[in-house]
C-alpha cells in the first residue's frame, strides 16, 4: 500500500503539473486558475510527505525501493538532498522541540523568523542549480509565466504548508504536559480537515509516538 500511495501522489503531481502548464492559462480573474495553483501546492506537499514516509521506512519494506522513493520525491519537490533531510529528521525525532532539534527555533518563536531559519537551513547551491535547470526545461516547452505560477509558486506554498502544520504549529511554545514526551501537539479537528490541511500530519503527537505509521494510516491512531 505504501508503494501505491507513493506512485499515486507522484503521478497526480506530474499529471496535474503538465495539465496546468498546457491547458490552464494564468488568469488572475479566474477562480479556476487559483484552484489549480492550490491543488498543485497540495500535491507538492504530498511529494514531501511521501519522502518523509521514506525516511521512516514506511513506503516499502525493500530498503532500495524505499530510499529511491525518498530521493526521487525530494528531488521533484525542490532538488533537496534526501541524505541531509534524513540526518536532520532523525535528530528532530530524538530532540524534538529542543535546542538540539535542527528544525526548532530556540531564539525566536516568531513565525517568519522561524520559517526563514528553517528555509535557509535546507537551501543549497546544488538545489538552486537543480531548480534552475528544471525551470528552464519547463520554460522551453511552456509559457514562462505558467512555469512561475504552476511550478515555483506551488512549491513555495507546499513548503509553507509543511512548515506550519509539520513544524511550527506542533512544536511551538508553550510546551504543555499533554505534549510530552515529544514536545508535540495534535490538531483537534475531524479527519477530513486533517487530510486537507496536511495529509494527517497535524496529528503530530501521534506521529512522534508512532513514527513507523505511514501518513495514510495515521488517522487511525487519533
Amino acid at each position: 500500500m505504501g508503494i501505491l500511495a507513493a506512485v499515486t501522489i507522484i503521478t497526480l503531481w506530474a499529471s496535474h503539473l503538465l495539465y496546468s502548464l498546457k491547458y490552464s492559462a494564468v488568469d488572475f480573474t479566474s477562480p479556476i486558475f487559483y484552484f489549480h495553483v492550490l491543488i498543485q501546492g497540495y500535491l507538492f506537499t504530498g511529494l514531501f510527505i511521501t519522502a518523509h514516509d521514506a525516511m521512516h521506512g514506511t513506503v516499502s519494506r525493500n530498503k532500495t525501493i524505499n530510499k529511491f522513493t525518498g530521493i526521487l520525491t525530494t528531488f521533484l519537490f525542490a532538488g533537496l538532498s534526501y541524505s541531509k533531510l534524513l540526518k536532520n529528521h532523525k535528530l528532530h525525532h530524538i530532540h524534538s522541540g529542543t535546542e538540539e532539534d535542527p528544525d526548532y527555533s530556540v531564539n525566536s518563536q516568531n513565525f517568519f523568523v522561524w520559517f526563514a531559519k528553517f528555509f535557509m537551513k535546507y537551501v543549497s547551491i546544488f538545489q538552486i542549480i537543480i531548480v534552475g535547470i528544471n525551470f528552464n526545461i519547463l520554460k522551453y516547452f511552456f509559457p514562462e509565466i505558467s512555469v512561475w505560477f504552476y511550478y515555483v509558486v506551488p512549491a513555495f506554498l507546499g513548503t509553507l504548508q509543511l512548515f506550519y502544520f509539520g513544524t511550527y504549529r506542533p512544536h511551538k511554545l508553550p510546551h504543555t504536559e499533554e505534549m510530552m514526551p515529544h514536545n508535540a501537539r495534535t490538531m483537534k479537528v475531524n479527519h477530513f480537515w486533517a487530510m486537507i490541511s496536511c495529509y494527517f500530519f497535524g496529528y503530530h503527537s501521534e506521529h512522534h509516538a508512532g513514527p513507523h505509521i505511514p501518513w495514510w494510516q495515521l488517522y487511525k491512531t487519533k
